[in-house]
C-alpha cells in the first residue's frame, strides 16, 4: 500500500471517529449496539442489554435485522424506479424500526449507522429512506418534526455519493479502571 492510500485511508479513519465522538452517547451505544446485531460480531442481548425490557427490544431487532443480507444484494447500481422498491421497502420499514427507538437524534447518525450496516451503495438511498420513515405516523408529530428537519438540503439533494467504504466500525469499549501510583 502507498503511503498516500495509507494517508488517505488514516484521515478517512480519523475524520469517521471524529464524526462518532460528535453524536451523544445514547446515540452512540445505540450504534454500536446496532453494528453488533446488524453485523453478527457477537451476542447484543449479553453485551447490551441492561433489563428485560431492552433484551426483548435487542431481539425484535434482530429479528428485523435479518433482513440486511438480502437487503445489501439488492441495493440497484443505477437510479431506477422499478428497481428500488425491493430495497426502499425494507429499508423504511427498518428505518421506522430504529427512529421508533428514540436514540438516533437526526439523519447524520442515522447515516452514520446505516452506511455501516449496507455499505457504501447504499448512500443514495437513506436520505428517502430517512425522510420516508420521519414522515411515518408511529412518531410524535414532534419528534417527526425534529427529525426532518435535521436532514439537510445538502444531504436531501447531493447530486453524487462517494463510493468510498467507510472504516471505522465503533465497538464495545471495556472500562479500565486506572491505579493511581
Amino acid at each position: 500500500m502507498s503511503e498516500a492510500v495509507r494517508g488517505a485511508s488514516g484521515q478517512a479513519f480519523l475524520t469517521e471517529m471524529t464524526e462518532f465522538g460528535s453524536f451523544s452517547k445514547g446515540e452512540q451505544r445505540y450504534i454500536r449496539r446496532s453494528l453488533d446485531v446488524g453485523l453478527d460480531r457477537r451476542d447484543a442481548v449479553r453485551r447490551w442489554a441492561r433489563n428485560p425490557g431492552e433484551a426483548a427490544e435487542i431481539r425484535d431487532q434482530a429479528r428485523l435485522y435479518a433482513r440486511l443480507e438480502g437487503l445489501r444484494g439488492c441495493i440497484p447500481e443505477d437510479v431506477v424506479i422499478e428497481e428500488m422498491e425491493p430495497l426502499m421497502a425494507t429499508l423504511v420499514t427498518l428505518t421506522a424500526f430504529d427512529l421508533a427507538a428514540g436514540r438516533l437524534a437526526a439523519f447524520g447518525s442515522y447515516r452514520f449507522l446505516y452506511e455501516r450496516l449496507l455499505g457504501a451503495a447504499a448512500r443514495p438511498w437513506l436520505p428517502g429512506a430517512f425522510c420516508a420513515a420521519a414522515a411515518l405516523p408511529h412518531l410524535h408529530p414532534q419528534r417527526r418534526r425534529l427529525l426532518l428537519q435535521s436532514i439537510s438540503e445538502a444531504a436531501a439533494t447531493a447530486p453524487g455519493w462517494s463510493g468510498r467504504e467507510p472504516v471505522f466500525f465503533p465497538e464495545w469499549v471495556e472500562k479500565v479502571e486506572i491505579a493511581v501510583a
